[in-house]
């Protein structure tokens, strides 16, 4: 092989050299039984055509990339953000490595999370055995002060009780009566990431604050409870504790696992940095209200805010963009009674300019997304301020409400009139749709560099490029740091949008004296 010590190469351009081609072309002609690249080329042609997009979109029985993950994995996410606390779920090994690896390959971090390792045998008889070795191991090894429990798809389909798995543990003495260990069902087979992030936070409440209300006084600790939901942004935490200290507000950010995914590299290692202490868990009822930062995906916090801790909850949307940044500023303030300060009137001051130097870039260009649901629809919300076009709006997990949501933003500008929602639709649906009506660009994670490569194998002119915005993001650095909530979010996206269009343009105006008369540095 032609990988020495003296010359070592990354898989790219390692794969090209000729023993590599070799082996690879003895391997499909021996074990692989491969059609002829003239038949694959007319399979993935017709691929492209309408008649095939309406057969797509008839398919029942199969997911073709789903654009959304399991619950447990929010869950693990959720669990990350409080304070010295071991996520740990109930449920076979490989899961919990699947779970690690995400974050891992996302955060560009080690993520600290823990299985019980059910095999066969507990498939059977049951993971009770497990869980008691597991929490009794866990504690002892990793010393948390808190252990949050969550579930697989083969405990839940054996239906394992993680109530009286975990009261049982403690009467036997596996770990004592007093240590924290709230828990939350999260089948793999139902719902998704946003879904188990729900799921584990209302488990937390629940746990730290049903059977202690007798006490608590809505508004006697005169603070806002803000809760992010499943969020992979580190700086939309950041911005928000600025944003809160720039009002003068007390709040309490319900969930913050900034510091524990982006820890420095000082020669110490922290399994456990920063987050969410729970004595403002148990706090929060006692705050003026609750403001859930990405409401559609939580709908369970919500209604255990609502009726347990007696808080309106009231109806904000996600803060993405000018005008719905506006509205949340302004709730807070109305609910605070502080003013907004003249440092966040300007930061709103400046995103104007730059949404003035910008519009005539994206002014009328197409861009299909998908995504989580809030993430999808602040999108749709602030591509219309800029004065783009969503034509494609792909949600695989949202509802028929979401839907109805989002087809009234698009009804209120001229520029949402092409717009059409998918909810239940995957990314094989949305590769059909970029080529039977082309967007200019395409908005979301990773995956969707499969749909770019796809369009660009038909030809150039049918392109789609990806605009990588998004969870997760793995085939990129350092994004994950970035921010997309508030004035500040606003000004990274529309960076983020404009210079793709710009880079678009340099990509097809740089043939030298044929399309170069646009190849300039006047604008």
């Amino acid at each position: 092989m032609s990988q020495t010590v003296d010359k070592i190469k990354p898989c790219y351009p390692l794969f090209g050299d000729e023993d590599y081609k070799a082996n690879l072309a003895a391997k499909r002609n021996t074990v692989e039984e491969v059609e002829s690249l003239d038949k694959i080329e007319e399979v993935f042609q017709w691929t492209t055509t309408k008649e095939y997009q309406e057969l797509n979109f008839k398919r029942e029985a199969l997911t073709i990339n789903p654009a959304k993950a399991c619950q447990p994995l929010g869950a693990v996410l959720c669990a990350l953000g409080f304070e010295k606390t071991l996520p740990y779920v109930h449920g076979s090994q490989g899961c919990v490595a699947y779970f690690r690896t995400y974050f891992n390959r996302h955060f560009k971090e080690p993520v600290a999370c823990v299985s019980d390792s059910m095999t066969e045998d507990a498939a059977v008889f049951g993971g009770q055995k497990n869980m008691f070795d597991g929490l009794e191991n866990a504690k002892a090894l990793y010393k948390p002060e808190m252990i949050a429990v969550s579930t697989t798809c083969m405990a839940e389909v054996i239906g394992d009780d993680l109530n009286a798995f975990i009261g049982n543990a403690k009467k036997e003495g596996h770990i004592p009566p007093e240590f924290p260990t709230p828990f939350a069902h999260t089948p793999s087979f139902v719902g998704s990431h946003t879904t188990g992030w729900d799921n584990m936070f209302e488990g937390i409440q629940r746990y730290f604050t049903l059977n202690e209300m007798e006490d608590k006084v809505v508004g006697s600790n005169a603070k806002i409870n803000l809760v992010p939901g499943f969020e992979t942004y580190l700086g939309n935490y950041r911005v928000m504790h600025r944003m809160m200290k720039e009002m003068g507000v007390g709040y309490s950010l319900l969930c913050d696992p900034t510091e524990v995914l982006d820890t420095p590299a000082d020669g110490q290692f922290r399994m456990y940095d920063g987050g969410t202490p729970v004595s403002e868990m148990k706090d929060a009822p006692n705050a003026i209200d609750t403001i859930l930062l990405q409401p559609w995906q939580l709908p369970k916090t919500k209604k255990f805010a609502q009726i347990t801790w007696k808080h309106d909850v009231p109806a904000v949307s996600i803060p993405m963009g000018l005008e719905w940044t506006d509205e949340f500023l302004m709730k807070v303030s109305e609910l605070t009674g502080k003013e907004i300060p003249e440092s966040l009137a300007k930061e709103r001051g400046r995103l104007v300019d730059m949404m003035t130097d910008s519009h005539t870039w994206l002014h009328g260009k197409k861009f299909a997304l998908y995504g989580d649901a809030d993430y999808v629809l602040g999108m749709v919300k602030f591509l219309l301020e800029l004065g783009a076009e969503p034509t494609h709006i792909l949600c695989n997990h949202a509802n028929k409400r979401w839907k109805k949501e989002v087809e009234k933003v698009l009804a209120s500008s001229p520029y949402g009139a092409g717009g059409e929602v998918h909810i239940g639709k995957d990314l094989w649906h949305l590769r059909s749709l970029c080529f039977t009506d082309k967007p200019d660009f395409l908005i979301g994670n990773s995956y969707g560099k499969f749909i770019q490569r796809d369009t660009l194998h038909k030809g150039k002119e049918f392109e789609v490029p990806l605009i990588r915005i998004g969870f997760p993001i793995f085939d990129r650095h350092h994004l994950h740091r970035m921010t997309t909530l508030g004035y500040e979010g606003a000004m990274y996206i529309l960076t983020t949008l404009v210079n793709a269009v710009l880079d678009r343009l340099d990509d097809e105006t740089r043939e030298m004296g044929v399309t170069d008369y646009n190849y300039d540095l006047v604008r």
